[in-house]
Order: C-alpha cells, then sequence, then structure tokens
C-alpha cells in the first residue's frame, strides 16, 4: 500500500496580512519533508472562492514548486476541474505535459468536475451538464497528448481545430488518470473508464472492501472502455491524519482540524448560505459542529480501536487516523486488507500547525511505514500479473488516435480581399 499526503491550504479566519504567504511556503516545506521521509505521493486541489476550506486555485503553480524541492513523490492533481468553463481543455493538456516534462516524469493527472454551487455558479456550469462536460473534456485532452497534431474536436461544449498541442507529456501514453469520487456509484464509473478511483468519502475498512470489490470486478469486465490510452487501477482512500506516541497528544494537536475539514467541506457542498468575503466559517463551525456530526467529546475518546467515524450510541464522529503509531498501523492493516491501494492523508486542517504536522508525518514514517512499504513491490508486481489480460482487453475497446488530414494547412494571417 502506498501514501499519500492531501492539500486544501485551508485557512480559517481571522486572517492577517501574511497568513497565505505563510500557509503555501510551510504547505512547501512538508512536501519536501515528505518526499525525504519516502512518501509516494502528493496531492493538492483545485477549488475556487470556497474562503477557509480551500485557497488552492491554483495547483498547477503550488506542484511546480513542489517538483523543484523533490526528487521522487508523485505530484498528484486532486483534482484538475475539467469543464471548459473552468479550464480550456488545451490549457489543460499544455499545463499537465509542461509539469510532467519539469519533474521527470511525476504527474498524477486526477480529473473531476466539481459539485459546489458557489464554483459552478461562479462558472455558470449548469450543474445538469457538469458530468457531460467533464466527460468530453477528458476525451479530448487525452487526444491531445497522444495525437500528433491533434485532430481538433466538434463536441457539444468544445469546439477546436486542429492543432499540434505541445509540449507532449513524458511519461507515455500520458500520466496516469485519476477521477474524483464522493460515492459507490463513482467509483464504480471510475472503473467503466480504467481510471484511479480518488474516494474523499471518510469510508471505514469494511466499506471499502466493498467497493474496491466492485471497481476491479468492473474494471475486469467488458464494461470497462477507458477514457484514456492506459489504464491505472487504483483505489485510493482519504482520512484525517495525526500521529504522535501519546494518543490524547494525537488527538489535541489534530482532531479539531479533522473536524473543520469535514464541517467546511459539508458546508460549501451540502447545507451552508455563505455571504462571500463576510460569513466566518470558523465561528460557525465553532457553534454547530456537533449537530453536524462532528462532536469532539465522542470523537476524543481515548484507548479505543480507530476507524473513520468514532460512535457512541449510534452517533458518529469523524476520527480517522489521528492516534498513536500502534492504532494507525491496525486502521491501515484493515484498508490493505480490504485491497486499497493508497490511503491518503489529511493533515494540513483548519488550525493544525506546522511543526506538528512535521513532527506526525516523521513518526509515521519511522515507525509505521516500514512495514507496509516492505509488502508493497510484492503487491504491485502480483496485481499487473493479475490484470494484465483484462487490461489489454479493455484498451482494445478504446477508440484509437486518430489522424488529422494530411493537407490541413493554417495561413499566418487571414486573407484580405
Amino acid at each position: 500500500m502506498k501514501f499519500g499526503i492531501f492539500y486544501e491550504h485551508q485557512l480559517p479566519r481571522p486572517w492577517a496580512e501574511d497568513d497565505e504567504h505563510r500557509l503555501l511556503k510551510e504547505a512547501l516545506e512538508q512536501v519536501e519533508l515528505a518526499d525525504r521521509l519516502g512518501f509516494d505521493y502528493v496531492w493538492e486541489v483545485e477549488h475556487h472562492f470556497l474562503e477557509e476550506y480551500s485557497h488552492s486555485s491554483a495547483p498547477e503553480v503550488f506542484l511546480a514548486a513542489c517538483s523543484q524541492r523533490t526528487r521522487r513523490i508523485r505530484l498528484g492533481h486532486g483534482i484538475v476541474q475539467l469543464p471548459p468553463a473552468f479550464n480550456h481543455t488545451a490549457r489543460v493538456a499544455e499545463r499537465i505535459a509542461t509539469l510532467d516534462l519539469i519533474s521527470d516524469g511525476r504527474v498524477e493527472f486526477g480529473t473531476g468536475e466539481s459539485s459546489s454551487n458557489m464554483e459552478l455558479g461562479g462558472f455558470h456550469i449548469p450543474r445538469s451538464e457538469k458530468r457531460a462536460q467533464w466527460e468530453e473534456a477528458l476525451d479530448a485532452v487525452t487526444r491531445m497528448m497522444v495525437e500528433t497534431p491533434f485532430a481538433g474536436y466538434d463536441g457539444r461544449y468544445l469546439k477546436m481545430p486542429v492543432r499540434n498541442v505541445v509540449p507532449k507529456p513524458l511519461q507515455k501514453p500520458h500520466p496516469p488518470l485519476w477521477v474524483a469520487c464522493s460515492r459507490r456509484e463513482t467509483i464504480h464509473l471510475a472503473a467503466t473508464k480504467g481510471l484511479g478511483a480518488l474516494s474523499f468519502s471518510f469510508v471505514e475498512p469494511e466499506q471499502a472492501k466493498v467497493w474496491v470489490d466492485d471497481y476491479y470486478r468492473t474494471l475486469a469486465s467488458e464494461a470497462c472502455v477507458p477514457a484514456g490510452f492506459s489504464v491505472n487501477p487504483n483505489v485510493a482512500v482519504t482520512i484525517p491524519f495525526m500521529c504522535h506516541p501519546d494518543e490524547a497528544e494525537a488527538i489535541e494537536r489534530g482532531l479539531d482540524g479533522a473536524h473543520f475539514f469535514g464541517y467546511s467541506l459539508a458546508y460549501y457542498y451540502v447545507f451552508g448560505t455563505h455571504r462571500p468575503g463576510r460569513t466566518n466559517l470558523w465561528e460557525e463551525f465553532q457553534r454547530n459542529r456537533s449537530n453536524f456530526g462532528f462532536d469532539r467529546r465522542i470523537a476524543a475518546q481515548t484507548g479505543q480501536t480507530l476507524a473513520a467515524q468514532m460512535l457512541e450510541q449510534g452517533i458518529g464522529s469523524l476520527r480517522g487516523a489521528i492516534g498513536t503509531p500502534d492504532q494507525i498501523r491496525e486502521l491501515l492493516r484493515r484498508y490493505e486488507a480490504a485491497g486499497v491501494d493508497q490511503v491518503i492523508f489529511v493533515s494540513q486542517a483548519g488550525r493544525n500547525r506546522h511543526e506538528h504536522i512535521c513532527e506526525s508525518m516523521e513518526w509515521f514514517a519511522r515507525e509505521v511505514m516500514p512495514e507496509f512499504k516492505e509488502r508493497d513491490e510484492r503487491r504491485q508486481r502480483e496485481k499487473q500479473e493479475r490484470l494484465a489480460e483484462a487490461v489489454e482487453s479493455a484498451l482494445a475497446r478504446r477508440q484509437p488516435p486518430r489522424t488529422a488530414p494530411p493537407d490541413y494547412t493554417v495561413p499566418a494571417a487571414p486573407e484580405v480581399f
């Protein structure tokens, strides 16, 4: 099993003049440390206008900075928003390829469509059309990376003439493709398209097993028709994370941040009514957290077996991998047994402190990671062997790259009559 770290660049109010600058610089230091410690992935979101929850509107810039401060860690877009009003498809292809080149082929290309009205409305994207826009853009962007020249596109949302989209990525045919998933249905959709599934739901290992089994069963069936020109068979799950030898200290350092992450996510995607530039989300969280499943008293119980949700009388409260190395190890063994390929840790959340995040990664890398690293190479090899025939069959069902008309020309300037 592999391990990643995840960034929203959360910044609860009140804000000081230098806070955003400090936030990004500390995140870069954390990524640099994660690379040295042996973490496999760093994932960076793309969100717009989601104050306090996510100040990460330009992940390509942040990941480019990461690429020059690291040597081996994979650089994950988790995710690029593909509807063309967010990002023109050709610009996405150009940015992904450039990042892949300057990072020596370390890009993971996660895609998605957003479901926040704050974002969709801000870019005038109809909710009823966002899935179709994502599917069309995903087909086009992968073609831009492999077709020389790109043979053009005459879709409902993207219309573009023949052009050679350059540069091309270092990884061939293109970087591994992923899609953001929040429900079992979208993980199933990922399998039908040969995409890695980035699950951003805080699911228990036993629930994850149901999702993983369906994913790999679907990927190995005729229902899988790859959206790109390679198949990326992977399921990743995200969970809150803070590791410390003293459980009470781990809770003190990480629980409120995890709860703010969950609360603010639900605020923007489910129940909130936001006043741009005026709502104080941190204050609302402090007042309302227990009413929305983020009860500190329940989740802060010590001496328990870790789970995504801690329960008391049927009431759940978010916990995740916040605890001691031994507690976290046992939780991860359950995810591993469920067939999860990657666990992505959420530490940069709420008001979690930079030095605590760094110490947590160091404790984890020293006390927990080696056991899983020892098994990972064999596990990856066995998975590739098991899926080789299914992947080959799936790629045979994908329409091949197209060829543009050989006599297609573009004059330097329009003709003047």
